[in-house]
Formats: structure tokens, C-alpha cells, sequence
């Protein structure tokens, strides 16, 4: 999809916005027994910290890693695209997960001496909804916006590649 630096980093801004919403406003749910109205700002309110760490833990580390894991097990051009698309999601989940569980046990739940067990039961709980929302919903919402926003570019550096070359 990305095909340029550029377009790496909007699309992993998109990708890291939605994520980290969903996952602060059910996360805020959780805590509250229920995700309501007052909830909404103390999601969002908790988002601003979320994000920039789940940007960097993705962007810088993860989205290096996750290809190399995934490609392992399926081949871009030879296996269905919807394949690949499910499995680079999948193991981008499985590392990003435990990492953003870690950080928001350390920041929100002050567990003391119960850090290891808490940040267990976090990423034991979160991991189900950040597996199905990214494969659901997030992920092809993003994927949609990505190609709506970058439609033209990606239309004229086709047609460059595809061109003939001139004498």
C-alpha cells in the first residue's frame, strides 16, 4: 500500500489513531464497568499519552519486524492477498499487544509489586479486542482512507511505471 516514506507515516498515523481510540475507549469501559458518556473524555484524555508511544513502538520497531515475521509464512504475489493482509495484521497484533498492555499498566494501574500479573491480565484482556478490531474493522477502515487520500498519487506512479519509455 504505502509507497513512499511519506505515505508510511500517514498511513501509520491512521493506523495507530484508530487503534489506539478503540482500544482507550474500551479499555476506559473496562475500568468503569461500562463505557458511557463520561467515559468518552477520560478515553480521549488518556489517548493523548497513548499515542505518540504506540506510534513509536509501531512505527520504529514493529512495522520493521512484523513483515519479516509474516513473510515467513505467506508470499506477497504468490499467496491471496487477503492472506498476507491477515497474517502481517496478525503478528503486528501479537507484538504490538503485549508492548502497549506493558505501557499501560505501568502508566495507568500503578500495580507495585503486582506489575507482572497485571500486565498479564491487561494484555489478556485487551489482546481479543485489538485482534478483531484490527482484522474487522480498523484495518480495513484505514486501509480505505489510505487509498482515498493517496488514490491519485498512486494512479500517476502507476502510470509513470507503466508508460513507455520515450526515445
Amino acid at each position: 500500500m504505502p509507497k513512499t516514506k511519506f505515505q508510511e507515516f500517514i498511513y501509520g498515523v491512521l493506523m495507530t489513531f484508530f487503534m489506539v481510540l478503540a482500544m482507550e475507549l474500551y479499555n476506559t469501559g473496562l475500568r468503569m464497568h461500562g463505557l458511557t458518556n463520561a467515559g468518552i473524555p477520560i478515553a480521549l484524555k488518556e489517548m493523548v499519552i497513548m499515542f505518540p508511544i504506540c506510534f513509536v513502538m509501531g512505527f520504529f520497531f514493529i512495522d520493521r519486524l512484523a513483515p519479516k515475521i509474516a513473510f515467513r509464512m505467506v508470499t506477497p504475489g504468490v499467496d491471496r492477498d487477503i492472506l498476507v493482509t491477515v497474517v502481517r495484521a496478525s503478528v503486528t497484533v501479537a507484538f504490538m499487544c503485549p508492548i502497549m498492555s506493558f505501557w499501560a499498566t505501568l502508566i495507568f494501574k500503578q500495580p507495585g509489586i503486582e506489575f507482572i500479573p497485571v500486565w498479564l491480565q491487561t494484555f489478556a484482556c485487551n489482546f481479543p479486542m485489538a485482534f478483531f478490531w484490527q482484522i474487522f474493522f480498523c484495518g480495513p477502515l484505514v486501509r480505505r482512507l489510505f487509498r482515498l487520500l493517496f488514490a491519485r498519487a498512486n494512479t500517476q506512479s502507476d502510470q509513470h511505471r507503466t508508460a513507455p519509455a520515450e526515445s
